[in-house]
């Protein structure tokens, strides 16, 4: 089985291939340039490493959101017209789902954070349950936008030790230091941010499972109205 792994999410553009458990590339930038201009650069640069036969993938696996509401359209868009191109389907990975499969077999809690703005972050609480010889991933709490002392508040409650990671970490670091009672820690650089070796991995367990869609069904999970939208709103209800 060989899974195409995509995330567009944030600021991290990505793109990996992992057939059967092993990750045989993967291609990760963390810099400026807009994704339109380098997720297919970055998978063509990759094909041509590996001598990657395209049309061998048996599905695409593509960070389905929250994020970015341009870098989840930019991934949509382009796991959709290879999907169509390919006739390939594609799996949906929740973005917190990926960001926390980062640490896969970690025991502690995994709280990924993704910077929402407005003093809220998309977040969700998980651990890995392990069965047999393979960890699972379980959702405590599943992805959902919060203020971030809520979500503070939930982890205390839960008693037990946290690992954060994502791009929310840096932004809230103050708030989370004075108001975690728990033990916590941050992770490393190595895997702090999204990675679509994460993405393609979790991507090949949920091909297994059966959960794919069609490229034609395919459509990013926001859990927010974009800015434009709620300005949009607001100036309804006030004109109202």
């Amino acid at each position: 089985m060989k899974i195409l792994g995509l995330d567009s999410s944030g600021m991290v553009a990505g793109v990996a291939i992992v057939e059967d458990g092993l990750l045989l590339a993967e291609y990760t930038t963390n810099y400026k340039k807009t994704h339109s201009q380098t997720l297919l650069p970055m998978l063509d640069e990759l094909r041509n490493m590996i001598e990657l036969d395209i049309n061998s993938i048996d599905a695409i696996a593509v960070a389905a959101g929250p994020g970015s509401f341009t870098g989840l359209r930019i991934g949509a868009a382009t796991a959709k017209g290879l999907g169509l191109a390919l006739d390939k389907p594609l799996v949906e990975v929740p973005t917190l789902e990926g960001l926390a499969y980062n640490l896969c077999g970690c025991t502690q809690l995994v709280c990924p954070l993704m910077d929402a703005r407005r003093n809220q972050v998309y977040n969700g609480i998980y651990e890995f349950v392990r069965e047999g010889e393979q960890y699972r991933l379980r959702a405590v709490a599943p992805q959902c936008a919060a203020d971030i002392c809520e979500v503070i508040e939930k982890l205390n409650a839960l008693g037990r030790e946290v690992i954060f990671l994502g791009d929310g970490v840096p932004v809230y670091q103050k708030v989370i230091r004075e108001k975690m009672i728990v033990p916590y820690s941050f992770a490393p650089a190595s895997n702090n941010r999204q990675r679509a070796a994460s993405v393609a991995a979790l991507g090949e367990e949920y091909f297994r499972e059966g959960k794919i869609v069609s490229a034609a069904d395919h459509q990013p999970e926001y859990l927010r109205k974009a800015q434009a939208e709620r300005e949009r709103a607001e100036q309804e209800r006030a004109g109202a």
